[in-house]
């Protein structure tokens, strides 16, 4: 397509999803913390004011799995059971069992802990190898948890969600169709005040100026009003965002969530591999997009197919791009975990605004190619 739009959403920390992510992955840090090898698989769901943990943790580690979860939820902001949810009051349930033995006879010879697709992508529209659209909502919503937290906004909670529309014109983003931003606040604010803030303080100082016109199109809380957020205003789920997790919609998405789980999941670890793989092949020249997929099969060690599309932007052929890639990287479990340093306790950090992008992790490091 010549000319077409396309749109991302990211989301704050404060996002029930979001919320429930977090914990998950502040749980697989600390059991790491004390035992690089633990096997953790944890799901948080947020209801009203219940947080409910659950999964398969096999750890030589202890972790008080109730204390971490309150301060995940003090961090973020969450004080108040009338408007979302209160870490102090709040209801935890817990429902942890051991990983199964079906599982760990596969894990433990170096075989992938479950079946499954990843992918991963790269283009170079972006300095940081992501799609702009996606870039630019994660940096918003970025933005506005940043505006609440140093009270620069006092009356904003810790909800939000950002959208972002780019226009496109040959494959290359050339101004920004609209932004949306809905934001959780307190009861008394001014719809006035808190749209002229969010412009001012979150946009404007974000959003290039250049891409942005006559007729760039700004929404702030559509509907009004956004008081009752979090897990008050709709359950939270971890896993349940996974394209704000990766490429923003904007390239396919694998079978699996990351959060919660350690880097013997493939859905994670192979994913964070591909990202590194794609990324490297648009940094070095040879394809303006990458989009690469690998597939394992359970208990077994090399995957079962790789495949790669670099939509007709390569500068050499696509089979000399993935002769590179086998000779080069080791697509194994323990490979990727050796390669990338995933046994570290780093998941927190990787929780909120995209999983990729973040120029400090192993898996966006460039390195050259032969």
């Amino acid at each position: 397509m010549k000319h077409y739009y396309f749109t991302s959403e990211s989301v704050t920390e404060g996002h029930p999803d979001k919320l429930c992510d977090l914990i998950s992955d502040s749980i697989l840090d600390e059991y790491l913390k004390q035992d690089e090898n633990s096997r953790v698989a944890v799901e948080t769901f947020a209801s009203k004011n219940t947080i409910t943990i659950a999964g398969q943790v096999t750890s030589k580690g202890e972790v008080n799995i109730e204390k971490v979860a309150r301060n995940v939820m003090k961090e973020i902001g969450f004080d108040n059971e009338h408007t979302d949810i209160d870490y102090r009051t709040c209801q935890i349930l817990i429902n942890m069992t051991k990983q199964s033995p079906d599982i760990a006879m596969g894990v433990d010879t170096g075989g992938a802990g479950d079946q499954g697709i990843m992918f991963g992508y790269a283009t170079d529209e972006t300095k940081n190898y992501m799609p702009y659209a996606l870039d630019l909502a994660h940096k918003l919503a970025k933005q506005l948890t940043k505006v609440r937290k140093t009270n620069e906004i006092p009356y904003l909670r810790p909800d939000g969600k950002v959208q972002v529309t780019v226009e496109y014109e040959e494959d290359v983003p050339k101004r920004i169709d609209t932004i949306l931003v809905s934001t959780q606040h307190l009861e008394e604010t001014s719809m006035e005040e808190l749209k002229k803030a969010i412009i001012e303080r979150v946009i404007f100082p974000i959003v290039p100026a250049e891409k942005i016109d006559e007729n760039t199109k700004i929404y702030v809380n559509p509907t009004g009003r956004f008081v009752i957020g979090g897990p008050l205003g709709d359950t939270g789920l971890t896993g349940r965002k996974i394209i704000v997790d990766t490429y923003g919609g904007y390239a396919r998405h694998g079978g699996g969530a990351f959060s919660g789980k350690d880097a013997s999941k493939v859905d994670r670890s192979a994913s964070y591999m591909l990202r590194h793989i794609a990324k490297n092949v648009v940094a070095n020249g040879l394809a303006k997009k990458c989009e690469l997929q690998v597939s394992y099969a359970i208990g077994k060690k090399e995957p079962i197919s790789i495949w790669i599309n670099t939509f007709h932007t390569n500068t050499i052929e696509e089979e000399k791009i993935l002769e590179i890639m086998k000779e080069k990287f080791d697509l194994t479990p323990n490979g990727i975990i050796e390669y990338l340093d995933l046994k570290k306790p780093i998941y927190a950090k990787t929780t909120n605004y995209g999983h990729f992008g973040k120029e400090d992790m192993t898996w966006e490091k460039v390195i050259k190619l032969k």
